[in-house]
């Protein structure tokens, strides 16, 4: 008989954070509550680090501490020690976003290999997250998707190819080397063993990104799961995306990685489209994102034998939804293809409960200076105080906690 999981579990989704610990936690989610001091701090914060002025220390110690693994990789190994003790993994993250230039993109892919290197040492790293723009120009990505927008050949990856061919010289050289450094940063999670959880990004500048990210399955995804792709389920069509990246991986013959998320730009998204006058590419509302979210959970569960997925996703719903799927199919939680994960710092009762309850799950732990990582900081905050009941779901769960504990 299977045993219903419950995320309101706090004795579980707590018992690895100390009294003080919750407590710190309370303050920084009551205070997160107020969206005028966490629109003032995200346009503060950035301006006084850049001024050098000396606010490191109180960064550090609250929502630095909270929402980021540490400012190296060697940090992060106390935090993933911490979590392996509740049989929960870590997704390793470097911080570093906005740098442009050829000596700054070798610069990530060497990091992003360094972190594959160490994560293969490690018992309890599977994967890796990278981002494209670490490592190409961003104005490149948008040509080239301008590209592939405007060809019409019949799949991504021949569209991607005509755009490519329209490329002038230069460029042309540019983007190999682009690809060069991919393909150097999935050799090396190949020989490490590492999952490559390749990032969505801004609708204008995806399509390379997922055609790259398809060349690189197609390589290296033949006999296991090494790269993944990441499919932002608050856009319209990305459920027929999924579909046919299913449809190319049975034609080629290779597993599909993909790590399903609701999205992470939806503000931008919408405020681009006004401007230059096109549809908005976001979902009319919440509902219809949740439902092609809880479809593409469904169509991967289907096809397991051709697919890995990351369940990557706070809402309680989708997260039972998959695990339900599993139990149905008499598959066991722990399914060397399905995965769980949820940003550190967040979420905590649906992470531990899970890993309670046997499923591989994971926390996604960014690293990096403090001023490296203070757009990945910034947007914690203004997600927690602009998604719908988040900050009021952590706080009153850290608050039930508490009082379970009579501190």
């Amino acid at each position: 008989m299977n045993t219903p999981i419950s995320f309101d579990n706090t004795e579980i989704a707590f018992a690895h954070k100390t009294n003080k610990e919750l407590k710190e936690a309370k303050w920084l989610y009551s205070t997160m509550k107020y969206s005028t001091l966490v629109k003032l701090g995200t346009h503060l914060t950035p301006w006084v680090i850049q001024m050098g002025l000396p606010v490191k220390g109180l960064i550090r110690k609250t929502i630095f501490k909270q929402f980021v693994g540490g400012e190296s990789l060697t940090d992060t190994s106390a935090v993933a020690q911490k979590l392996a003790k509740s049989h929960v993994q870590v997704i390793l993250d470097y911080g570093v976003e906005g740098k442009e230039g050829e000596t700054s993109f070798d610069a990530a892919r060497d990091e992003f290999i360094n972190v594959i290197n160490y994560a293969a040492l490690q018992p309890n790293i599977p994967f890796i997250s990278i981002k494209v723009t670490g490592f190409a120009r961003f104005a490149l990505l948008e040509k080239l998707d301008a590209l592939i927008r405007a060809s019409n050949a019949t799949s991504l990856v021949s569209c991607y190819n005509a755009a490519l061919a329209k490329l002038p010289a230069e460029e042309k050289q540019e983007w190999q080397r682009v690809k060069a450094r991919m393909q150097a940063i999935c050799a090396a999670a190949d020989k490490g063993n590492i999952g490559v959880l390749v990032d969505a990004e801004e609708s204008w500048i995806q399509d390379p990104v997922d055609a790259l990210t398809m060349l690189m399955m197609d390589t290296f995804n033949k006999s296991k799961l090494i790269v993944y792709n990441t499919i932002q389920l608050y856009r319209k069509g990305r459920i027929g995306f999924l579909k046919k990246s299913y449809e190319a991986a049975v034609a080629r013959d290779f597993l599909l990685g993909v790590k399903l998320v609701r999205g992470a730009y939806m503000e931008k998204e919408r405020k681009r489209a006004a401007e230059k006058k096109y549809e908005s590419p976001i979902q009319i509302d919440k509902i219809a994102t949740d439902t092609d979210y809880n479809d593409a959970v469904k169509f991967c569960m289907e096809h397991l034998d051709k697919i890995g997925v990351v369940v990557a996703t706070h809402n309680e719903k989708s997260n039972l939804l998959a695990v339900k799927l599993l139990q149905q199919k008499g598959l066991p939680l722990s399914h060397t293809h399905v995965h769980f994960s949820q940003l550190y710092g967040m979420s905590d009762n649906i992470t531990y409960n899970l890993a309670a309850a046997g499923c591989s799950v994971s926390k996604y732990l960014p690293f990096g200076p403090i001023k490296d990582v203070i757009p990945y900081l910034m947007r914690r905050a203004q997600e927690n105080t602009s998604v719908k009941g988040q900050t009021g779901r952590e706080l009153s769960l850290i608050k039930k906690e508490i009082e379970r504990r009579g501190v």
